[in-house]
């Protein structure tokens, strides 16, 4: 089974937050890699793995107080 790649937007501006969000995305899902782009003007959230479902991945993220969606 091959492995895809989700985009996301965030509101997340912080190193740590970033971290936390990560550390959460891990625990929910631990077979997805996920890493952030602050720099970028959408703070992108990529998530790497298989069977990525792009509305549990968002739920996630908001559920610590950001927004996430993903980036068309």
């Amino acid at each position: 089974m091959l492995q895809s790649i989700e985009v996301f937007k965030t509101n997340i501006q912080l190193t740590e937050h970033a971290a936390a969000a990560c550390r959460m995305l891990y625990i929910n899902f631990p077979t997805h890699t996920t890493d952030f782009d602050l720099e970028d003007c959408d703070r992108v959230l990529r998530v790497k793995g298989r069977n990525i479902i792009p509305e549990q991945v968002m739920d996630c993220v908001r559920a610590d107080g950001f927004e996430c969606e993903i980036l068309e």
